[in-house]
């Protein structure tokens, strides 16, 4: 599991695509949080990172896509998938490590937007910000961005074509994360239902974690999902 994850990172950081991701994250982020008008931290007036948190899922949706596609896609189309089963490795093993692999990039992703938090207690007038909030939000964050890379690599795990596999994974991030709160605010579904209806969506629970209240029923929501499409990739793998 471990040889399978050493190699993903090497693979991804051995070009720029590792570099390209965190300098594009950095700086979508960092525009719209400090020069974007109307966006920005100078005409908002408050020391706060909610720009940022309310920004970052939507970046994320077609960032953790594009990383993850050539994860089995590639495998698939060049016939190395069939060489990486004759290793000592289950198909668990394959998916754990290659999961493994995409979220330790992901925390190469966030960990330099820490650099926001020190730039924005720096320009606090009184030199005060919200940790707890911030710190609530950022565990949101990574369980986001937990979520998206299982369901991204359960994207790829369906097709040979990366562009196919990208395609697929950012409009499965787009529906699990806005699709039920969309349809929770039909007419048709009012009457407490629409409520019910929103929990099942991922913003739904990314928002209440982010108010920096750990919540079992969130955590335990992320890890389901996490679940079902890491097993929906092993079970891909086995029709192979």
């Amino acid at each position: 599991m471990w040889s399978i994850c050493k190699k993903e990172l090497h693979q991804f950081f051995s070009n720029l695509t590792g570099y390209v991701a965190i300098i594009l994250f950095l700086l979508v982020n960092g525009f719209y949080l400090f020069v974007l008008n109307e966006s920005n931290l100078f005409d908002f007036g408050y020391a706060t990172m909610d720009t940022f948190f309310e920004l970052s899922p939507w970046v994320l949706i077609f960032l953790v896509p594009a990383i993850t596609m050539r994860s089995f896609s590639d495998e698939f189309r060049s016939g190395t998938f069939e060489i990486l089963q004759t290793k000592p490795l289950s198909k668990f093993q394959i998916v754990a490590g290659k999961y493994i692999a995409i979220l330790a990039v992901l925390i190469f992703v966030i960990l330099p937007t820490f650099i926001y938090v020190l730039t924005i207690k720096n320009l606090s007038s009184d030199g005060g910000i919200d940790g707890g909030g911030i710190a609530g939000s950022y565990v949101g964050l990574f369980l986001l961005a937990s979520v998206f890379a299982a369901v991204s690599l359960c994207g790829s795990s369906f097709t040979n074509n990366a562009v196919v596999a990208f395609l697929i994974s950012a409009f499965a991030c787009l529906l699990l994360y806005f699709g039920f709160n969309a349809i929770s605010k039909l007419p048709v579904f009012q009457a407490k239902m629409d409520y019910y209806i929103e929990m099942w969506g991922i913003d739904f629970h990314y928002k209440s974690v982010s108010r920096g209240l750990l919540d079992t029923r969130d955590i335990i929501y992320f890890g389901s999902l996490v679940t079902l499409f890491l097993l929906i990739t092993i079970k891909n793998l086995l029709k192979r």
